[in-house]
């Protein structure tokens, strides 16, 4: 039943992690802040940078590709992806996923293991859905922006590996800003581009179709040019890159009419999924331009978590429960556990936001980690029974 399709599959391992991960951080944060003795022994690389790669890299991409391998065919006319495609992309991200986490208890052999594996599992993802855009013999710029941004993936996790192998301390970072910017950013704004303005026009009245043939294109210009200003060392320049991302989100925040989308509600959790997305981009060009003009910025991590937790977090609730709705039979509607878990995410960004501007950070930091879990929770449970039993309405898949 698992394996009838790539997002019970996929969209089953990512809900395990959505837990599993932020159950180790927040354990890690209550360690550090309360002096609790777990997790023991100390994970084999930095803890904030292991809980950065096992997100970046391991939670998030399976939804991702769950929805990727399920859309990609029919985006390109091309028949659905067999067993033997996306099964294999599964034991490799998921079973990495794994064994990288139980190597996070002390042993780094394990955990370079784990990595290896989920790094195969992205490469066996990437050639299975550039084979399916190869075949289908045309340039559409959705599956382009999105292949485009696994590559910058498997770029980014071969930093990581390297300096999980011994190479210098600064691949890490480098990486995992590689991994936001390169791979989360431009997979999530290139399928919201695709669906939002889709789902939206089905449903609300007197709705205008806007996707414009610039946006993909213009978001890669200036994506590239914040991440070379990151690695480059010169972040009081980055703003250049930050205020155009900025326009260029709230243009399309606005473009896609938001008050025309409030019913139902799964449609209007996409748009509010998305208004975070600029709101982080301003975030980064003040702290930027406070670096330049020495003036008082934003703490450092703020932005970031804006933009993982806010867009990155809401949207996967939105999104995925979308998906496991109408590829289960049943009703296209938002459902009271969702909304409970997308209403709960809104306020562990601003637990998140508010931990930085506290005068006790590290409590403050371990009681958003606990309050992800809790908003979860619900959401994750339902989502894993519907994973786990047939369609309602008794067809495959």
């Amino acid at each position: 039943m698992l394996a009838a399709a790539p997002h019970r599959l996929m969209f089953f391992a990512g809900v395990t992690a959505v837990l599993v991960s932020m159950t180790w951080w927040a354990l890690v944060l209550a360690g550090w802040r309360w002096g609790w003795p777990v997790p023991q022994p100390a994970p084999p690389v930095p803890a904030g940078w292991a809980h950065a790669v096992m997100l970046v890299f391991g939670m998030l991409p399976m939804f991702f590709f769950g929805f990727l391998l399920t859309v990609f065919p029919r985006w390109l006319d091309r028949p659905a992806l067999s067993r033997r495609a996306y099964v294999p992309v599964f034991a490799c991200t998921f079973g990495g996923y794994l064994l990288a986490h139980a190597g996070l208890l002390g042993t780094h052999a394990l955990f370079v293991i784990g990595l290896l594996f989920v790094f195969s599992g992205h490469t066996l993802a990437f050639a299975v859905l550039a084979g399916v855009l190869r075949a289908s013999g045309r340039r559409d710029r959705h599956a382009i922006s999105a292949i485009s941004a696994l590559a910058c993936g498997l770029v980014a996790q071969g930093l990581f590996l390297a300096f999980a192998l011994g190479a210098p301390a600064t691949l890490a970072p480098a990486a995992i800003e590689l991994g936001v910017i390169g791979l989360l950013l431009p997979v999530y704004f290139t399928v919201c581009h695709r669906m939002i303005p889709f789902f939206s026009g089905n449903v609300a009245p007197g709705y205008r179709v806007v996707r414009p043939t610039w946006s993909l294109p213009v978001m890669w210009l200036l994506l590239a040019a914040h991440a070379a200003c990151t690695l480059a060392h010169a972040p009081e320049w980055r703003w250049l890159a930050d205020l155009g991302l900025f326009a260029l989100f709230a243009w399309h925040v606005v473009a896609w009419q938001p008050w025309k989308a409030r019913r139902p509600g799964l449609l209007a959790v996409l748009h509010i999924a998305l208004a975070w997305l600029p709101v982080a981009f301003a975030l980064y060009a003040w702290q930027s331009l406070a670096l330049l003009l020495d003036l008082p910025g934003v703490p450092p991590r703020v932005p970031v978590h804006v933009l993982t937790v806010g867009y990155f977090g809401s949207m996967l609730v939105a999104m995925v429960t979308r998906v496991t709705q109408g590829h289960s039979g049943r009703p296209l509607v938002m459902g009271t556990l969702p909304w409970v878990t997308f209403i709960g995410v809104q306020g562990v960004v601003l637990l998140r936001v508010l931990a930085d501007f506290s005068r006790d950070p590290g409590a403050w930091l371990a009681i958003a980690a606990a309050a992800w879990i809790v908003a979860f929770l619900p959401w994750v449970l339902r989502s894993a029974m519907i994973y786990l039993t047939p369609r309602i309405d008794g067809k495959p898949g």
